[in-house]
């Protein structure tokens, strides 16, 4: 039996599959786009859509869900997945 959890997106708010978000996993003090939701560490998810994507990007939203400064690369990374989404 699969069990499916649900996830909130950081942006905005809204309560959906964990299949249908994207996810940014921490390991170790490094941020990686988890596009199978397979990874362990501590994770923040957003909604796939541009818009969630431009407010993560806009807010730095994954510096206040991690607590500390995010890099700007996981940020560029966002961008490009968006642009190309």
């Amino acid at each position: 039996m699969h069990i499916k959890y649900d996830r909130r997106c950081i942006a905005c708010r809204e309560t959906k599959q964990q299949s249908e978000l994207l996810r940014i996993a921490k390991i170790d003090d490094k941020f990686y786009l988890d596009k199978d939701n397979k990874l362990d560490g501590r994770g923040a998810y957003m909604c796939k859509s541009g818009d969630c994507i431009r407010i993560v990007i806009k807010k730095r939203l994954l510096n206040k869900v991690f607590k500390m400064n995010v890099g700007n690369e996981i940020y560029d990374i966002l961008g490009e997945y968006e642009q190309n989404h």
